[in-house]
């Protein structure tokens, strides 16, 4: 079939750099090339595994069948009133794009995902993992999400409420785990401009600027992320490695009697309902003295404790023998297991 690449590596594709190959390799730019694909894959009975910009996910070896990378790459206004603006925009477009788009559209811009600003990835990404920074999450402003099946090569059009937004999660992530092809996400955004900037330093850093408006939370967030996180071009890496561990009431307070400073945070508000608070994962490991400790070629940022590096040459099986290890410590000192916000392709 045209426009299948085979043995494609997959080094350029995944922002911890390691080895991998593809069996197959496409990135289809429309529905109909999707669909043709995947019909091609089901006649040959070739397993898909459908990948975003890959700066999410660790190839643990070799996959033996067709990686589709889609690059739909429109974006659209479809519609607006006094106070809202829908937008439908492609899987393939770069989310820091996308919302720096946002941030000047219209001269004044939009809200709801400014505090998004410089994550990496595409569009099409950002509703499976619900991306999260600085008080937001895209699940706020998400609308609707289309895609194709893969089984059956059906289209669909979830709304907000059916696609069982969490913390870090998604039905995308559960019971519709690489079942589905997203193609389209229509983002619901406010022409009122009411920010968040409780989280962390935001407000403070905030001051340098003589007015608070959407480019200039926007270039403050991307001054704080560059002082803190390392750039995956440089060094690689998938952002925060692990996920903030949500945990009961009762153990936050435990664990608060034996260390006062531990940061415990809000839930959401599904979580909040069932007596449950979120812990900082980063906290956690950096109190293990794990901090700027490496291992031959993986180690932990010395920056930022959630982050997990390779410092060149690593491969994913040090990677995830390492991750082990500071699982087994957070465990150990803290009784709280962390878990893995990056997707594992084995």
């Amino acid at each position: 079939m045209q426009n299948i690449e085979e043995n494609k590596s997959l080094k350029a594709f995944n922002s911890f750099g390691f080895e991998a190959k593809a069996r197959y390799f496409a990135a289809p730019d429309s529905d109909e090339k999707i669909m043709a694909l995947l019909a091609y894959a089901k006649k040959h009975d070739i397993p898909v595994f459908v990948l975003g910009g890959g700066n999410n996910v660790v190839f643990a070896k070799d996959f033996d069948g067709l990686v589709l990378c889609p690059k739909m790459n429109g974006i659209n206004i479809i519609s607006e009133n006094d106070n809202d603006i829908f937008i439908d925009v492609g899987a393939g477009f770069e989310w820091d794009k996308f919302v720096r788009y946002t941030s000047f559209l219209n001269y004044k811009g939009v809200c709801g995902i400014e505090n998004l600003s410089g994550i990496p990835g595409t569009v099409g990404a950002a509703p499976v993992q619900n991306i999260g920074a600085y008080g937001m999450e895209v699940k706020d402003t998400i609308f609707t999400v289309n895609g194709i099946f893969i089984d059956d090569i059906k289209t669909f059009l979830l709304k907000n409420s059916k696609c069982e937004f969490a913390y870090r999660d998604s039905i995308f992530k559960n019971s519709l785990k690489q079942k589905t092809v997203i193609t389209c996400v229509t983002f619901k955004l406010s022409k009122k401009h009411e920010y968040k900037l409780d989280y962390g330093n935001l407000k403070d850093e905030l001051a340098k600027y003589d007015k608070i408006d959407l480019r200039n939370i926007r270039q403050t967030i991307l001054d704080i992320r560059a002082t803190k996180l390392p750039d995956p071009k440089e060094l690689g890496n998938a952002g925060s490695f692990f996920k903030n561990p949500v945990v009961e009431r009762t153990t936050a307070e435990r664990l608060l009697e034996q260390f006062p400073s531990i940061p415990v945070y809000p839930a959401d508000s599904t979580d909040a309902s069932r007596n449950k608070v979120k812990l900082s994962a980063g906290w956690m490991i950096e109190n293990c003295a794990l901090k700027g400790y490496r291992q031959n070629n993986i180690g932990v940022h010395h920056k930022q404790a959630l982050i997990l590096v390779n410092y060149g040459g690593g491969t994913a099986q040090e990677l995830m023998s390492f991750a082990q290890m500071a699982q087994d410590k957070v465990f150990d000192k803290f009784g709280v297991k962390i878990e893995p916000e990056v997707v594992i392709v084995n």
